[in-house]
């Protein structure tokens, strides 16, 4: 009835999580789950809970659980997987006091109260608040349980008019050419001690070229590759929903083919690298260099704003940056053509040679 899945945390310390899945007639009644620092003791609850549950009576469902309780039914019913920081976000709102409250216990006051206690900024509270509104949208039509969707409605209203949600502003931060030269140059010297190391003047020109995220950078496949149509599919690409299976097939520029074509042939990952270690390295760099306020993320910007400069049109850029919505890219569209910067940049020309014929 009961299993238990060992998990790494990102500290180095292992969680052990019982979970309890009971099924009838094919269908699951009945989800619990706990997590525990050592394994002994969750293999300890795991027993009392099962002996508990085959007790007459106590199988039937509470009208009224524990928000935490709905979470993890949620978390364990849903089709498709969680991304990493929506899994994260509800692991925290269910360990939260938020959590601890009966579902008619969750007022808008309450979901007020506890988006006040989260110190971020009003766009990371509006993620945790979109992410707890997914929860509350289905429990009471799949459920039954007294979770009202007004209740959100209304805390939403409330957060908004206080400031205290929002959308994250847009950056506008380019990387100069000169910041550009001084990061190929710290890492050329650096690929040169040393062949183990992550090769960032690829990652950053590819980075510019295809105007991808580093994490997408990071899952592209050989497999998916096709040159001659100038293709690539970016799996689990970031979208505002879910971004899990969201597999988008893309356009690569004709530089961004290039600098592929400088990596290993394989049909496994092209850049086997770890997402988290590029960016880390990007802003090492930076602080080193003094570098100010400037994001790997920022490469994706330019690489997008270089597209629109050179003359292409909204729908054209969409198939090469993977954007569902074209006006997301409004934001581009006062950018007047004035060619490519990047045309005889040195490194440029070092790495991937002459601008090449366009296709």
């Amino acid at each position: 009835m009961g299993t238990i899945l060992s998990r790494k945390r990102k500290d180095g310390t292992l969680g052990h999580t019982a979970v309890i899945r009971i099924k009838k007639a094919g269908k699951l009644i009945y989800s619990e789950t706990e997590t525990f620092d050592r394994k002994p003791v969750a293999e300890a609850w795991l027993k009392k809970r099962e002996t508990e549950l085959a007790m007459p009576g106590a199988l039937t469902k509470p009208k009224d659980p524990l928000l935490k309780v709905v979470i993890d039914q949620y978390n364990l019913e849903k089709a498709k997987l969680h991304g990493k920081t929506k899994e994260q976000v509800l692991r925290t709102i269910g360990n939260s006091d938020l959590g601890e409250l009966r579902c008619s216990e969750v007022t808008s006051q309450e979901i007020v109260k506890f988006a006040q206690s989260i110190d971020a900024q009003p766009s990371t509270r509006g993620n945790y608040i979109s992410h707890l509104a997914s929860v509350m949208t289905i429990a009471k039509p799949a459920w039954g349980y007294p979770l009202e969707r007004q209740a959100m409605e209304d805390a939403r209203l409330v957060l908004n008019k206080m400031g205290l949600i929002g959308k994250s502003k847009e950056r506008t931060r380019r990387p100069t050419l000169n910041e550009l030269d001084k990061l190929m140059k710290y890492y050329a010297v650096a690929e040169l001690k040393r062949t183990d190391v992550i090769p960032m003047t690829k990652v950053i020109l590819f980075a510019i070229y295809s105007t991808r995220r580093q994490e997408e950078i990071t899952r592209i496949t050989g497999k998916d590759l096709d040159k001659g149509k100038l293709e690539v599919i970016v799996r689990d690409m970031k979208n505002p929903g879910e971004k899990i299976g969201n597999d988008v097939p893309t356009t690569l520029t004709p530089e961004a083919l290039q600098v592929i074509e400088l990596q290993p042939e394989t049909e496994a990952r092209i850049w086997p690298y770890n997402a988290e270690s590029i960016s880390t390295s990007f802003r090492r760099a930076c602080d080193f260099l003094g570098i100010e306020d400037l994001h790997f993320h920022d490469l994706r910007h330019d690489g997008i704003s270089r597209l629109f400069e050179m003359g292409w049109n909204i729908p054209h850029v969409a198939r090469v940056s993977g954007h569902r919505s074209w006006t997301s890219l409004k934001r581009y569209t006062h950018i007047r053509q004035s060619g490519d910067k990047y045309k005889d940049w040195v490194w440029k020309i070092k790495l991937i040679g002459p601008a090449p014929t366009a296709a």
